[in-house]
């Protein structure tokens, strides 16, 4: 049996007092930094709308966005005054004296910093050091007794110490640099997102990595949820609200980022957007909050920062699980987006603390570990790093990130190089995704049992595939067996050429391997995607989520082998 790479162990903290910490004193001047967002943000939009007119009918634009959002799509987590809000600025438009396009009035710009501002006061994170603490252990307490109480199968375990959450959820990889970076510079977390649970599991790593705590922006949505909303807001989340897609909105929450990365608060974004709904790592990163990174960068030199001196490091994170709480909804959602039928606002059945509570226990009560896979540090550009922030080009040699920044001796802003300067990252980001990618035995199962029925009905499109009765779909195990064992020597081939990461259980004994497979995927859903029947037969209950465990191995071309 091959072994990991690393063993969790307890770090020690790289910042051992609270007031220390970058997220401490951003939180302190909470009130001073919502101003600043505001300033900046406003700014910022006044340089994209130029003059009376194009302000006007971007807050019409607005208006009528968020009012359309209060009717349509109201959350309980939205703010008490709002519809009140929104009327008042309603009549403040109607108000505005007419000037048919002239300069004069400036009270539509009073009316746009006063929208920014509510913004800015929304997004920002509430950040107390004594609940973080006491969510941390929390979080310790509650996840190890219920570890203890799977492990000896016995409810009186759950007062035992025996097992630790390391035995749970292993992290691995560029454990030493990521540490060794976050005493040299800013670190730029961009994990995969799978699940409402990521930003807990992170929240944890970053505690047990002896990392001082992020900034995350976190989705509204998670709020609604009363116990998730309490660690979100004990573990320094800020809130993003992906209902709200105008111009003023975006602008303020680019802001915030780039602002308190500028100040050296660690942060943690996920670059998909929103939870993976193919069940696919993600391939198309969205390039806003990447940019705010590289934007930040920018402004350091041109306050003078020397190349390592004070340095952002972008460090891409896999989350690795055998099944997703959510997965069945997500799938179906993205396979209507893709179908190209009717958009249908994000609704997340699994929204209530009861039935996180109850996903919770299902899965520290089930054999089925998580792996949290580190990547490689990279600098904005996407060019690797060595372990003193220095950045190495293709061929291992150092470069001076600044120079790509200058122009006749001077850093300059180039909005149009810069937008370059992302896509670059965000495609070195998606490639350290597929090398870190930890491929487990439930992932192995899924794809090959997949790939096995689509095989025997390719001359159908996907969706007429997914609508063939599911009794229609068995395979032979020794069929199934075969054809798994081929991709698994596949897998270890491509571990060995550094392409992706195959567990360790992926080298037990064939039969054990899909047993440990078959067990693990899905099994938290009331329809399994795969099962065993008696006759030895490889079948599923739900084809359509047996296809979202599937996508998580697309993209290492693996379906030639079908």
């Amino acid at each position: 049996m091959k072994k990991d790479e690393n063993l969790n162990k307890n770090y020690e903290p790289i910042l051992s007092k609270s007031k220390e910490w970058p997220v401490v004193q951003l939180s302190n001047n909470r009130k001073a930094f919502i101003e600043e967002v505001a300033q900046e943000s406003f700014k910022r939009i006044k340089a994209i709308r130029t003059n009376k007119t194009s302000i006007i009918e971007e807050l019409e634009t607005t208006l009528y966005r968020e009012k359309q959002r209060i009717k349509r799509y109201p959350w309980k987590v939205d703010p008490k005054d709002d519809e009140i809000f929104w009327n008042k600025i309603k009549h403040r438009l109607v108000e505005l004296p007419s000037s048919n396009g002239k300069e004069g009035s400036d009270d539509e710009e009073k009316i746009l910093f006063d929208i920014i501002h509510r913004y800015s006061s929304e997004i920002a994170g509430n950040f107390k050091p004594s609940r973080y603490r006491l969510t941390r252990e929390i979080v310790k307490f509650g996840f190890s007794r219920l570890l203890n109480a799977s492990r000896n199968n016995r409810f009186t375990a759950i007062f035992r110490n025996k097992y630790t959450l390391q035995d749970k959820i292993q992290i691995m990889g560029e454990v030493e640099q990521l540490r060794t970076l976050a005493k040299k510079g800013t670190i730029v977390l961009v994990p995969t997102h799978f699940s409402n649970l990521d930003s807990i599991l992170i929240g944890w790593v970053i505690h047990s990595l002896g990392l001082p705590p992020f900034i995350y922006g976190a989705g509204l949505n998670l709020f609604n949820i009363r116990i998730i909303a309490y660690f979100m807001n004990s573990l320094g989340a800020y809130k993003v609200d992906r209902r709200k897609k105008n111009l003023l909105y975006l602008e303020a929450l680019k802001t915030y980022s780039h602002l308190a990365i500028q100040r050296g608060a660690h942060s943690l974004f996920f670059p998909g957007g929103t939870r993976s709904r193919s069940g696919e790592i993600e391939k198309e990163l969205k390039l806003g909050l990447l940019g705010s990174a590289l934007e930040a960068q920018r402004v350091l030199y041109e306050k003078g920062n020397k190349d390592t001196e004070g340095k952002i490091f972008i460090v891409p994170v896999t989350l690795n699980y055998n099944f997703v709480l959510e997965a069945p909804l997500l799938i179906n959602e993205h396979l209507r987006r893709k179908g190209q039928e009717r958009y249908y606002i994000e609704k997340d059945r699994f929204s209530s603390s009861y039935r996180i509570m109850k996903f919770l226990f299902k899965f520290f009560t089930k054999g089925s570990d998580i792996s949290i896979s580190i990547g490689k540090s990279m600098d904005v550009l996407g060019n690797h790093v060595d372990m003193n922030g220095v950045s190495l080009d293709s061929n291992n040699r150092q470069i001076n990130t600044k120079d790509y920044f200058m122009f006749n001796g001077k850093i300059t802003l180039d909005k149009q190089r810069e937008n370059e300067y992302t896509r670059m990252l965000s495609k070195a980001i998606v490639k350290e995704y597929q090398t870190i990618n930890r491929i487990f035995a439930s992932h192995l199962v899924a794809f090959v049992a997949f790939q096995i029925m689509r095989s025997k009905f390719k001359n159908i499109d996907l969706y007429n595939f997914l609508r063939i009765p599911e009794e229609d779909l068995n395979i032979p195990y020794e069929e199934f067996k075969t054809k798994f064992e081929e991709l698994r020597q596949v897998v270890f081939q491509m571990d060995e050429e550094n392409k992706l990461k195959a567990a360790p259980h992926l080298y037990e004994e064939l039969d054990e391997v899909i047993k440990m497979g078959l067990d693990n995927v899905g099994m938290y859903h009331d329809k399994r995607p795969l099962l065993k029947n008696k006759k030895g037969e490889i079948y599923t209950q739900n084809i359509n989520t047996l296809y979202y465990y599937h996508n998580r191995l697309n993209g290492y071309d693996l379906e030639r082998y079908f």
